[in-house]
């Protein structure tokens, strides 16, 4: 017999590419928990629609009382980072929920208004049929199909499609940690792309860039100015992050950076940087989570 418990991954899934969120996803999945306890088992149909109809519902008012407050976000608004590893809360079984992982799709996502972000991922990435899209959002079959294709549209046109190998983002991440560290600034901008863009996102609470550094030569100038200027003890580790390899940055035995590059076949295309302590505190959590 099904229960809640068969559904948890997926509807935490659906939630954080939603929101951008893994706390707020948490928060999401709890409450349809509460709201499926509560609710008369005779008139539920299909769990796994009725639990997605709720959190997709939840993400949906999320993101619309969020709007005021990204736009009023101090600096480079980036999502919460998610440990991706085979433990960890997110199923990854296909070329698509595993792209849709990463934080430059999740960027990408933020362009869509929020019914075209849900249309989109609940068929693109969750392989739901338009007609269970239709009763889930409350829109016609042939709504949904022509919200998808204008969502897909939007998405495909700015979307750069380059998946690394593991040994690449080792490699790739490994010269620009050394390039960084030894200020060799030739090597680091050979190994960005022309166009590069360094992102970082500290809310407010942290120093970091208010806006996006664009330009080989001037993102290679800035993460070398920031080496140059650090005068704390810290520590580094990696981790799988948003299914990519990431750079986490500690002090003593805080989480207070972590850091992933997006490569296209004309180099480090991406630097992105999390600061914010609030965005950290999930996945501080999960590691700690690993040590119990």
């Amino acid at each position: 017999m099904e229960d809640f418990e068969d559904y948890r991954r997926l509807l935490f899934s659906i939630a954080y590419r939603m929101t951008g969120s893994a706390s707020e996803a948490e928060d999401i999945v709890q409450e349809a928990y509460l709201r499926y306890q509560a609710a008369d088992a005779s008139e539920i149909r299909s769990l796994k629609s009725y639990l997605s109809t709720i959190v997709t519902h939840l993400s949906l008012d999320y993101l619309k009382s969020a709007r005021v407050e990204r736009e009023q976000y101090v600096g480079t608004w980036l999502p919460e980072p998610l440990l991706t590893t085979p433990s960890d809360p997110v199923p990854l079984e296909t070329i698509e929920q595993r792209e849709s992982i990463s934080l430059a799709f999740l960027i990408l996502l933020e362009a869509l208004t929020p019914p075209e972000r849900a249309v989109f991922l609940l068929h693109e990435v969750f392989d739901y049929p338009f007609q269970e899209i239709a009763e889930i959002i409350g829109k016609s079959p042939t709504n949904c199909r022509q919200i998808f294709h204008r969502a897909r549209h939007s998405i495909e046109e700015r979307r750069q499609r380059f998946e690394p190998s593991p040994e690449r983002q080792q490699q790739l991440m490994s010269r620009f940690l050394a390039a960084s560290q030894l200020g060799d600034l030739p090597a680091l901008m050979g190994m960005l792309a022309q166009d590069a863009t360094s992102w970082s996102d500290g809310g407010g609470k942290a120093q970091a860039a208010l806006n996006p550094i664009r330009g080989q030569n001037a993102v290679a100038r800035y993460w070398l100015g920031i080496v140059r200027k650090n005068q704390r003890v810290l520590s580094l580790s990696t981790e799988e992050v948003n299914g990519s390899l990431a750079l986490l940055i500690w002090e003593n035995e805080t989480l207070i950076t972590v850091i992933t590059l997006a490569a296209t076949d004309k180099g480090v295309q991406d630097v992105y940087a999390i600061l914010n302590p609030d965005k950290l505190a999930y996945i501080q959590r999960q590691l700690a989570s690993r040590k119990r």
